[in-house]
C-alpha cells in the first residue's frame, strides 16, 4: 500500500515519533564506522522528517519514496527548514540515477517491513550495494519477530483529539509472519470529519535470515542492537531491530 491521502495526515498522527532517536542512532553509527562520511541517501523517506533533521546535522541528503504524496509534504518542508535536501520518487528495489555512490544509506521507521518477500529484501540490498561508496554503510531497522506476534497480532490501537481520531487493528496475515494494519482515520473539516480508509502490509523475518541476505549481497554485518540502544543485543522481547552493514568489495 502506498500512503495516499493519509499522507497529509501523517505528520500530525506521527507527531510523536522519536524521530530524533533515529537521527542520534545515524549519527552514532556513522561516527562510529565511517566517521567522515556526509552523502547520505534516506530510503523510503515519507515526509521528510529524519531526512531534514539529518540535513540540520550538516549532512548532504537525498531523499526517495514510493509515495508521490509523501514526497509532495516533504518539499513543502524545505523552506521553512531553511535546508536543501533532493526528494525523488523511486523504488527501493531501484536505486537508479545517481550522480555519484553515497557513504551512508538509510532505511528508516520499519520501512523495508513493506516488503512482502525474500527476494525483495535481497533485491534492495543489492541495489543499496550498487549505490554506497566502498566501505559505505546501510543502516536500517525492522520489526521483530516478537513484535508482529505479541504487540500488533490482534491489538487495536485507538486515539481521538479535537481535529484527528483514529482506530487501527492488527491482525496476522497469510504469509509467515506478516500483519495486516486496517486503519481509518478521522479528520476535522468545517464542522465535518472526513473519513480516511487505509490497509497496510508489512512482514518481518528472523535475524539470521536479515544476515543471510546482507552476505550474499555482499556487505559485512558490524552490529545489530535493539530499540534505538546502539549497545544493546536483541532479546526474545525486543520490539525494534536494527542492523549496521558495511559494503564490502
Amino acid at each position: 500500500m502506498i500512503y495516499q491521502g493519509f499522507a497529509y495526515i501523517y505528520d500530525q498522527l506521527m507527531k510523536d515519533a522519536p524521530y530524533d532517536q533515529w537521527v542520534s542512532f545515524i549519527q552514532q553509527a556513522i561516527a562510529t564506522y565511517s566517521p567522515g562520511a556526509k552523502n547520505i541517501l534516506d530510503v523510503g523517506c515519507g515526509t521528510g522528517e529524519i531526512a531534514i533533521r539529518l540535513a540540520n546535522q550538516q549532512f548532504h541528503v537525498t531523499g526517495v519514496d514510493l509515495s508521490e504524496d509523501m514526497l509532495a509534504v516533504a518539499e513543502s518542508k524545505l523552506e521553512e527548514n531553511k535546508v536543501q535536501v533532493l526528494f525523488l520518487k523511486q523504488d527501493m528495489r531501484d536505486l537508479t540515477g545517481f550522480s555519484e555512490p553515497f557513504d551512508v544509506i538509510t532505511i528508516c521507521c520499519d520501512s523495508l517491513n513493506y516488503l512482502e518477500s525474500k527476494e525483495d529484501i535481497l533485491t534492495t540490498f543489492r541495489a543499496a550495494y550498487h549505490q554506497l561508496k566502498n566501505q559505505g554503510l546501510l543502516i536500517f531497522d525492522v520489526h521483530s519477530l516478537y513484535k508482529i506476534h505479541h504487540i500488533f497480532a490482534g491489538a487495536t490501537f485507538a486515539d481521538q483529539d479535537e481535529d484527528v481520531s483514529f482506530i487501527w487493528n492488527s491482525y496476522l496475515a497469510d504469509e509467515p509472519n506478516s500483519i495486516e494494519h486496517d486503519m481509518s482515520f478521522f479528520v476535522k473539516q468545517n464542522e465535518l470529519y472526513k473519513r480516511y480508509d487505509e490497509l497496510h502490509y508489512q512482514r518481518t523475518f528472523a535475524i539470521d535470515e536479515y544476515k543471510i541476505w546482507l552476505e550474499e549481497a555482499s556487505f559485512e554485518v558490524v552490529n545489530i542492537c535493539s530499540d534505538f540502544d546502539f549497545d544493546e543485543n536483541p532479546t526474545s522481547t525486543s520490539e525494534r531491530l536494527f542492523f549496521i552493514a558495511r559494503k564490502i568489495v
